[in-house]
């Protein structure tokens, strides 16, 4: 089996936010820096398996910090996990303001990305080689997110199939709805 260092696929993508970024707000829209993401992301995938990768998931991106028209943002990006034909790829998102010397982490996320060949079929990605206690680090939260995700799926599945719809609206007398 073929193992490939973390390094080798770690990918930097550093862009300016341009007045065309802007959301109405007058912040680079959001929308915008989940597109920069999922490029970095993919690329560094994409590197790992030395094949085409498709984005399976996303965690939760929140949003710590707002980005402004003229900072510079670096997106990097590295495979944290791999499964059989899956990786999980970590995010960090910084801005800059290089006037004033100032850098802000903005986003963190893991998209996670399948590896697939020519027909669209699942395909082996190599394994890590991992090196440091913080590459380690993060293969062990990598497989517990994989597992959490797992186990959240079906307990959501199970809690969906006990609403019953007659009595909902007795239920949530309190919430900010209305049942017609």
């Amino acid at each position: 089996m073929a193992y490939k260092k973390i390094c080798d696929s770690e990918v930097v993508l550093t862009e300016l936010m341009i007045p065309s970024y802007a959301n109405f707000g007058g912040k680079v829209h959001g929308g915008v820096i989940l597109s920069l993401m999922d490029k970095v992301a993919y690329v560094c995938a994409t590197k790992h398996a030395q094949n085409y990768c498709v984005t399976a998931s996303v965690s939760a991106v929140d949003f710590l910090a707002p980005v402004d028209v003229g900072d510079l943002v670096s997106l990097k990006a590295r495979v944290n996990y791999v499964g059989n034909s899956s990786m999980i790829v970590g995010i960090r998102v910084e801005a800059e303001n290089f006037q004033k010397g100032i850098v802000k982490h903005t986003n963190s996320s893991y998209f996670t990305f399948v590896a697939i060949d020519k027909e669209g079929k699942p395909v082996k990605v190599p394994g890590l080689e991992l090196l440091t206690d913080t590459e380690i680090r993060r293969f062990a939260f990598g497989k517990l997110r994989k597992e959490q995700k797992s186990t959240n799926n079906k307990e959501f599945d199970e809690l969906k199939s006990s609403i019953n719809l007659n009595t909902v609206h007795q239920k949530w007398k309190n919430e900010n709805c209305k049942v017609v």
